[in-house]
């Protein structure tokens, strides 16, 4: 299997458990669900509209390169919007729909059939907006960038979420595991 057949789906399931994250927030919210928008853990981090924003960056970044691909101009956009989010954090249905183009371009993507994915020795310059580089190989950017990056968005959206009072939990977390349970073993 090469890195863009096993990142695609773990984005796609993982911003879906993210997108039921926010219709449980909505629906325990009553008259203003949009508020929670501008949650944050603390003062110094970006507030829960930036996450969601951001954990679609990550997958939009992460398969772009994966795939040899320029990066799309979606991700700018995300990137501006998120940065922006404190002032302006927009709604549970803005971030519904960030997610939902997020998995319509996942679902788009080449998934790695070409040479591009094929070779996860080949390099990569990874640089970052402050002017750092990290030299890599597409398994190293894979393994401890892309991956990574994405899951501290998502956590952190989920531990906003949690510390609001949304009733979130491991299977919550988990669910997509729930597609490989033996019939049965289910506790009651």
């Amino acid at each position: 299997m090469n890195l863009p057949n096993l990142l695609a789906p773990t984005y796609s399931q993982m911003l879906g458990a993210l997108s039921q994250w926010l219709d449980k927030a909505s629906a325990a919210s009553g008259d203003a669900p949009d508020a929670i928008m501008a949650a944050r853990l603390a003062d110094d981090m970006f507030p829960l509209s930036t996450q969601v924003r951001f954990a679609c960056v990550q997958a939009r970044e992460g398969m772009a390169r994966l795939n040899g691909e320029a990066f799309p101009e979606e991700i700018t956009v995300l990137l501006d919007e998120g940065r922006g989010a404190g002032e302006n954090p927009g709604s549970i249905a803005d971030a519904q729909a960030r997610i939902a183009q997020t998995r319509a371009f996942l679902e788009g993507c080449d998934a790695g059939e070409g040479d591009a994915g094929a070779d996860p020795e080949r390099p990569v310059a990874h640089e970052l907006p402050n002017g750092m580089v990290f030299d890599l190989t597409m398994e190293q950017y894979a393994r401890d960038w892309a991956l990574p990056q994405f899951y501290f968005h998502l956590m952190t959206a989920y531990a906003i979420l949690r510390a609001q009072g949304v009733d979130l939990g491991k299977a919550d977390y988990v669910q997509h595991m729930f597609a490989y349970l033996r019939p049965g073993t289910m506790p009651g």
